[in-house]
């Protein structure tokens, strides 16, 4: 009976540990409902099936475990497929697909990551890839500016 008490512990552990091991992606209205409930900024990574650098970052930057936990605590985290004209969304009262939402932000390349503040109202661009420890600065600096400590 221990046994199984011990490997149960040991599974609940383990998946605990992966669910942390990864970021919390959503979906663009997802992150918009949530924020309802608790606001944060939206960290959008907008890009295309076909960008070599957006690839790079999902496998090198995106599983770095200080970036993960960073995105997790501070941002609701989306994936945005700049081409992708089939799936469709509301926001602020208009309907969008994720290309028309990556032309209303103005992207142009990729890989690009806007930050969109917890009002909806103002974005801030992150273009190019950056690996972990650039990005994580970079990403820090824009909390900062958002939340200026009093």
């Amino acid at each position: 009976m221990k046994k199984f008490v011990i490997i149960g512990l040991l599974l609940i552990t383990a998946h605990f540990a992966q669910a942390q091991s990864e970021i919390k992606w959503l979906k663009f209205e997802d992150a918009v409902k949530a924020n309802e409930f608790e606001k944060k900024m939206l960290f959008v990574d907008v890009y295309t099936d076909w960008c070599g650098w957006c690839k790079k970052m999902d496998a090198e930057t995106f599983t770095d475990a200080k970036v993960i936990d960073y995105i997790n605590t501070n941002f609701y985290a989306v994936k945005l497929n700049a081409e992708d004209t089939n799936r469709t969304f509301n926001f602020m009262g208009k309907e969008y697909n994720e290309a028309q939402m990556a032309a209303a932000m103005r992207v142009r390349s990729y890989p690009n990551f806007v930050i969109i503040d917890p009002t909806l109202q103002n974005i801030t661009q992150m273009p190019g890839y950056r690996e972990p420890v650039p990005f994580l600065e970079t990403l820090t600096g824009v909390v900062a500016n958002a939340f200026p400590k009093k």
